[in-house]
């Protein structure tokens, strides 16, 4: 989002401010985990200085007390449904959810479903590998400025980034539709393809999504009526969530020949409905045929350029020179260790154990609706109490979440997958999400609440970028960890048939089969692989361990604190804020 348009933002208008309906869409958003998505409700017509005065103006302000919590101002309302909504902003309406839609299709692959399907070619180390992928999502502030600052007059400020942008998305997709089978299958083998090379293709579409949400973010601030611009916030919230939902649940499950057999072939085969390459060239095309109709189609209105990248640059620096600042960025990268071994490899663990991607599939399918309205409840109790202080109520329950986990995978029925044990583990997937939405409702809230309505776009961007960073760097390292600590033996298998026709070389001797190759390599020459210890527990209750400590004796006492500060603490000093034009 371009330094005009942050201009334009106030804290108020944020999502994750206090509210049902805000609840109710952070609810929505946080499907993936690995994503925490930032929404924007903003108008484009206020400038600094009216959006100052205004918040002056009221009768509660004051920067030496603790804010109410900000409400809607009246121009922002909206007491209409969406059939009562002019025309060309119910078009603009249905444009922007097909734009966040597309943007949902790979990133809920790369952060979703892909994982799931690499676990029988890949160790937990390599899983890690490929787990940097997500990271342009998460760091797409540093460039924000650039695709802002940077376009053609005669294609449109957003268009000449988002025609290019979904045009080379759609060739990714295709090539890699063609390729993935082949590069999946020979991942990490003897003269096959390295982990690193597959991962950079999954990099590159994430980061043309990183992108493409950049510029869709700043259309939708002219798309829509000033009056209706709070539906810019809808139409993220259902495309993103329908994209994610279609490329995580519903591609799962029918990807599964499991799945497929039980509920829809009389006669069992060896593949599912879909496959990821089959997958991965339909929305190629569907990517390509998008980006000629906006092309041909859609026409955006004349601007000119009037910011400077390093504008915005000088802003992020000033709030990050802020003790407080630092303060939470500290608190946002370390907050979500104790829980990178239950988000990052639980699931992984089930299918390691035989729960099935079809079962799998089936959880995430029945935890949807609840998502949607156990987020509503968290917003409305972000009403109810103070916002840091619900985000502790969460966090104590995540922790929590992470031990009834690694229970449910502790209980893994030896007779296979039953209906009490299906059950249990889908009540144990809502009970985690449920304590993740909370915290995230709860921290949108407080970010809403420090935010300088001055330069509200860039401090909320960043708060936003931390945030998200620190769930996604800590996992590198806690699934390497879970290989570290796992030890296994192949031994020679006594009672092998010698007539059976092996797929790999004799075991002979026995081996180490601690990571994914070497048990592949064993199961391959008829041996046993027999675990001695997992190191997902190990892991787990490390990470537990780790955020119970940091917990008590750093995160909530500071949080309590930071969120006690008047807002003076959290602003720029006036000469900052307008050597930069805000």
């Amino acid at each position: 989002m371009g330094a005009k348009s942050r201009r334009a933002k106030s804290p108020t208008t944020k999502s994750g401010s206090p509210g049902p309906a805000s609840g109710k869409a952070n609810g929505l958003a946080k499907m993936n985990k690995n994503v925490e998505l930032l929404r924007r409700n903003i108008s484009s017509q206020d400038t600094s200085e009216a959006a100052t005065e205004r918040l002056m103006a009221r009768e509660d302000f004051s920067l030496d007390h603790d804010p109410a919590p900000p409400k809607t101002p009246a121009s922002h309302s909206n007491n209409h449904g969406f059939f009562d909504l002019p025309r060309q902003d119910r078009r603009n309406f249905g444009l922007l959810v097909l734009l966040y839609f597309l943007q949902g299709i790979p990133l809920g692959l790369a952060t979703g479903s892909v994982p799931f399907l690499l676990k029988s070619h890949m160790s937990y180390a390599e899983i890690g590998i490929f787990s940097l992928a997500s990271y342009p999502y998460s760091l797409k502030l540093f460039w924000s400025p650039i695709v802002d600052a940077l376009w053609s007059p005669k294609v449109g400020r957003r268009k000449s980034w988002i025609l290019p942008i979904q045009f080379l998305s759609g060739l990714g997709m295709l090539w890699l539709g063609s390729e993935v089978e082949e590069l999946m299958a020979m991942t990490g083998k003897p003269g096959g393809s390295t982990v690193w090379g597959f991962t950079g293709w999954w990099f590159f579409l994430v980061l043309m999504c990183a992108t493409q949400d950049i510029a869709v973010d700043g259309w939708a601030l002219t798309l829509l009526s000033s009056a209706n611009v709070s539906y810019a916030s809808t139409a993220q919230t259902v495309g993103l969530t329908a994209g994610q939902f279609m490329s995580h649940t519903v591609f799962l499950a029918f990807s599964s020949k499991e799945f497929a057999n039980r509920y829809f072939r009389t006669e069992p085969l060896d593949h599912g409905l879909v496959s990821l390459g089959g997958y991965l060239t339909f929305w190629g095309w569907g990517y390509i045929l998008v980006t000629l109709g906006l092309a041909l189609l859609k026409r955006e209105e004349k601007t000119k350029n009037e910011d400077g990248i390093w504008d915005v640059y000088k802003i992020m620096w000033g709030v990050l020179k802020l003790k407080n600042i630092q303060t939470i960025i500290i608190v946002h990268l370390i907050a979500k260790i104790g829980f990178q071994a239950n988000d990052g490899v639980t699931s992984l663990k089930l299918l390691d154990k035989g729960f099935g991607t079809e079962n799998m599939a089936l959880t995430v399918l029945i935890d949807f609706p609840f998502e949607i309205a156990l987020g509503y409840y968290a917003g409305k109790w972000s009403q109810q109490f103070t916002p840091m202080r619900l985000w502790c109520w969460g966090f104590a329950g995540r922790l929590v979440a992470a031990l009834v986990a690694q229970f449910t995978v502790t209980i893994f029925p030896a007779e296979g997958v039953t209906t009490w044990y299906l059950t249990t583990v889908i009540l144990q997937h809502v009970f985690s999400t449920f304590t993740n939405t909370i915290m995230f409702v709860a921290v949108s809230a407080f970010h809403a609440r420090i935010a300088d309505p001055v330069i509200g776009g860039t401090y909320m961007t960043l708060l936003a970028t931390v945030c998200n960073l620190g769930g996604t760097f800590p996992r590198f390292f806690v699934l390497r960890l879970v290989d570290a600590f796992t030890s296994a033996t192949c031994f020679p298998d006594p009672t092998l048939d010698k007539t059976k026709k092996l797929t790999g070389d004799l075991v002979t001797q026995s081996f180490s089969c601690a990571v994914q190759a070497d048990k592949e390599r064993c199961l391959a020459g008829g041996g046993v692989c027999e675990m001695q210890h997992d190191g997902y527990y190990t892991v787990n209750m490390l990470c537990v361990a780790i955020g119970v400590v940091t917990f008590l004796l750093f995160i909530r006492p500071k949080v309590l604190q930071l969120q006690a500060l008047p807002l003076r603490a959290w602003r720029l000093s006036p000469s900052s804020s307008s050597s930069a034009k805000y």
